[in-house]
């Protein structure tokens, strides 16, 4: 007998929905699945978020500690945003608004390392859903592939985009929730030509990250986008443009 489970817990300052599909182990297991998924979550929130005066980063971007002081993980994510500042030409840059904020990779990289773990415990069938940065594996039972929504940037209950993906990521950066967010690090003036990227990739750090950079670039972000390898993109710009790579895994229309 197979068994389901969808959580949501409010954490990172957002919703995250993990959803556990098709396993055959009682559904006891997938709670505690579920809790270590959550547990780790909170532990990033608490190393990471620049809201909290007293995490890890906040103190680091302080000069409290150094960085030698903190937990390897901070180590790691650091060296991480240093490579991705160097593959997106500085566009991805966590001091582009004067203070310490690796948040454009971390949230991304916090949800893969669930993902990967709910992987290795067995899991082959799981998505999770952190503000519309995405996890998958596997499928839901009946279905080859997980459907993930690209929310429209100016209807909030419509989407853009409907993919059909498996065993990928889905990244989304926009300015429809907190407004002109991004900046572009060269002139320190909010990007505003793109109002939604989305990077679908094999790794969802990383895909969060370039998601930022080519929002931060603006129009050019789009040519920009096509040339990373293993990549696919779909781009909203603000006077109404969409537009897709070739190979964006856009689900079929359902028949009428």
């Amino acid at each position: 007998m197979t068994h389901s489970l969808v959580r949501v817990e409010h954490v990172m300052g957002m919703a995250v929905t993990l959803n556990l599909d098709g396993d055959d182990r009682p559904v006891y297991e997938l709670e505690r699945l579920a809790d270590d998924v959550f547990a780790w979550l909170r532990r990033v929130d608490e190393t990471f978020s620049t809201y909290k005066p007293e995490s890890e980063i906040s103190r680091l971007g302080r000069g409290e500690v150094r960085r030698a002081d903190c937990s390897p993980l901070v180590g790691e994510v650091l060296d991480r945003c240093t490579e991705l500042w160097n593959a997106t030409g500085g566009y991805f840059d966590v001091n582009a608004g004067g203070l310490l904020d690796p948040s454009g990779y971390v949230k991304g990289w916090a949800v893969q390392r669930a993902g990967d773990r709910l992987r290795a415990e067995g899991a082959v069938n799981h998505c999770l859903n952190a503000g519309g940065d995405i996890v998958v594996r596997g499928a839901p039972r009946g279905r080859e592939r997980w459907r993930v929504g690209v929310r429209h940037p100016w209807e909030p209950m419509a989407v853009a985009w409907v993919l059909e993906v498996t065993d990928t990521a889905v990244a989304t950066s926009g300015t429809y929730e907190r407004g002109l967010h991004v900046l572009d690090p060269f002139t320190g003036r909010p990007a505003g030509e793109l109002c939604s990227v989305t990077v679908v990739g094999p790794e969802l750090g990383t895909a969060d990250a370039y998601a930022t950079a080519a929002l931060a670039m603006g129009r050019p972000g789009i040519d920009w986008l096509a040339t990373l390898p293993g990549h696919e993109s779909a781009v909203v710009t603000q006077d109404g443009q969409a537009l897709r790579s070739d190979g964006l895994p856009v689900a079929p229309p359902k028949p009428r």
